[in-house]
């Protein structure tokens, strides 16, 4: 029987708005919305602009708006709404709304405990009434009664009962935290064993002592999995990274194993990001290991080894990895770390670091390395320390590893930054979140055979089908075709008129090349989505929005004829960034910044003549 076969709609409709905050946070809501949209509970221009959001916080806001105004304008529908979320489709895909369903039950029975304590003291209280008009002389007679008497039944009132009855402890499904604190359902009581899991659309029960043993911890029905299985089970077999896949809630298990939520043993098989090469490479050539450098003394081994655990260093979150904050006050916040050594520059992330020899951490423009390899990329200096050479802002990385930033970890450390197999050796050749929209989720990743770059399949510019990713041949990118072959194919001096009129089917690598740089520069993702979307007043100040997504779409379909009208689809995106920003100085040094890039790109592909 569900809750809403007995719960009132005023119940319903306070459940709903104490519980629309947990609602806004689950995950992929796609199917969630549409459900909604087809009994006809969300207005359709609602629908459409939250299922166009890119950004997590953007779409957690809409969601709530959509649920808000659910609340205000058809309170009235609120049991419809909870009877077409609660279907069995629905609940195995979003494990919240199991769990608030659970929860909605538990109501009843506290209900129903309330409803009994009220009658039973209602009655008690009445015939305490009652014992109040008898004689003094029968209260005297009955406190005379001999211990044998005593155990005789008597009629229950105020004066009789000498102590309290203790309550029945009941279970609760519902959350037991208070206003403000954070929803993590693994520190639950109920939880303490055991916590519900996804993978995709499978849902599951994860034992937490099975998993620190490293044994088959996760059950579906009667049959047991390790992760490795349940993730296959899923039909995540291509991701091959199951602390990213499987997730508690919308935390993936990676975090989980990271904060010390919970433990886990190393099961084999990996856990690197989903990322695959369009060509199934048949061998990686796998770098000789070095050996460590004197900076690495006995010291550092032993302290790093007494504070870290391998599983630790094995995470990978599933959360979008923010970039470098140069306003940030606390280093230990950060991620990711621009680092120089003489004339090299590039980035050191604190996730990919591990020790001098290995894990490729810092990225440059061409690839990545550990930091001996990027010492002698920089120094050819025998005598050089990357603990010194390499510095962060002025100061030597050593710094950050006194000041326990960035940790060193064991000689004995097993975790697959320190024993990469050959799969992890290639994985760490490349970015580990798409180069143009700046996440690092499930989907799976195709990486470039020449760059560090990765790209999600659609985000790529042309768009990758599924059928290249079975080409054994090796695949370049978008951006290293237009710089290897940049003046072989048009070498000739244009003015910027004549490059204008050139059909866009002969330009096409570079104007795919100018809009893959815009969006890989635009690292907030400020122009690539709708500004209608976020500024209510947009549309009235601006009469012809444009964005790069848009762009791209236009781009992939064909619909330029000549290169004049990508230009200026792209010049309009800067013109309405400079009208509606006059009051704004952040966005609008953005624009200009993307604008400048744009034009010295432009006469360099296209080797404009002024």
């Amino acid at each position: 029987m569900e809750p809403m076969d007995w719960l009132g709609n005023e119940e319903l409709l306070r459940f709903f708005h104490r519980h629309k905050t947990e609602m806004s946070c689950i995950e992929n809501p796609h199917t969630f919305l549409s459900q909604l949209r087809d009994h006809d509970l969300v207005p359709d221009d609602q629908y459409k602009k939250v299922i166009r959001m890119k950004s997590k916080d953007n779409i957690r806001k809409g969601l709530y708006g959509i649920l808000d105004l659910l609340e205000k304008e058809q309170p009235k529908r609120i049991k419809e709404f909870w009877s077409c979320v609660f279907k069995d489709t629905i609940l195995n895909q979003y494990p919240i709304l199991r769990l608030l369903r659970n929860s909605l039950k538990d109501e009843r029975v506290g209900t129903e405990q309330s409803d009994d304590g009220k009658r039973k003291e209602l009655s008690e209280s009445e015939e305490g009434e009652e014992k109040k008009v008898k004689s003094v002389k029968k209260k005297r007679k009955l406190r005379r009664r001999s211990a044998s008497d005593e155990n005789e039944e008597e009629p229950a009132g105020p004066s009789s009962l000498s102590t309290p009855r203790k309550k029945s402890q009941k279970i609760c499904y519902s959350s037991p935290l208070k206003k403000g604190e954070e929803n993590n359902i693994w520190s639950w009581p109920i939880y303490k064993l055991q916590i519900p899991v996804t993978c995709g659309l499978q849902l599951g029960t994860l034992d937490r002592n099975r998993l620190a043993k490293g044994e088959k911890c996760i059950v579906v029905g009667k049959k047991w999995f390790t992760p490795n299985e349940f993730e296959r089970f899923a039909g995540k077999m291509s991701s091959k990274n199951w602390k990213v896949t499987i997730r508690c809630g919308n935390t993936p298990l990676g975090k989980l194993i990271k904060e010390g939520h919970i433990e886990a043993a190393r099961y084999k098989g990996g856990c690197k990001k989903a990322k695959k090469s369009l060509i199934p490479s048949g061998h990686v050539t796998t770098d000789v290991e070095e050996k460590e450098d004197s900076d690495l003394d006995e010291e550092d081994q032993a302290s790093s080894c007494s504070k870290e655990s391998s599983p630790s260093f094995t995470d990978e979150e599933g959360e979008e990895e923010t970039e470098e904050q140069p306003e940030a006050s606390n280093a230990s916040g950060r991620k990711v770390f621009r680092v120089t050594c003489g004339p090299v520059a590039g980035t050191l992330h604190k996730k990919r670091f591990t020790s001098g020899t290995k894990g490729k951490c810092i990225r440059t423009e061409t690839s990545w390395m550990t930091p001996v390899e990027f010492l002698n990329e920089a120094l050819s200096q025998k005598d050089a320390s990357w603990k010194k050479d390499i510095k962060c802002e002025g100061e030597p990385i050593s710094v950050l590893i006194e000041a326990d930033i960035l940790r060193i970890h064991s000689l004995l450390c097993k975790c697959l930054l320190c024993k990469p197999d050959d799969e992890e050796l290639a994985n760490q050749k490349n970015d580990d979140e798409c180069c143009i929209c700046k996440r690092e989720d499930e989907e799976q990743l195709v990486v470039c055979d020449c760059c560090p770059r990765s790209f999600h399949q659609k985000c790529h510019l042309p768009h990758l089908d599924d059928g290249m990713l079975g080409d054994e041949s090796e695949w370049l990118c978008t951006f290293c075709i237009s710089k290897t072959y940049r003046g072989c194919f048009y070498w000739e001096e244009l003015e910027r008129e004549a490059a204008m009129s050139c059909e866009i089917s002969q330009r096409m690598l570079q104007c795919q090349y100018l809009l893959l740089c815009l969006c890989s520069a635009d690292e907030e993702q400020i122009f690539g989505t709708n500004p209608c979307l976020y500024f209510n007043d947009y549309s009235s100040a601006i009469d012809t929005p444009m964005w790069l997504g848009h762009i791209a779409d236009k781009l992939q379909k064909q619909l330029y004829k000549t290169v004049g009208e990508f230009v200026t689809d792209v010049d309009l995106i800067f013109s309405n960034c400079a009208l509606y920003n006059q009051d704004n100085d952040e966005f609008l040094a953005m624009g200009n910044r993307l604008k400048e890039l744009f034009d010295k790109e432009f006469k360099s592909v296209f080797n404009i003549n002024e």
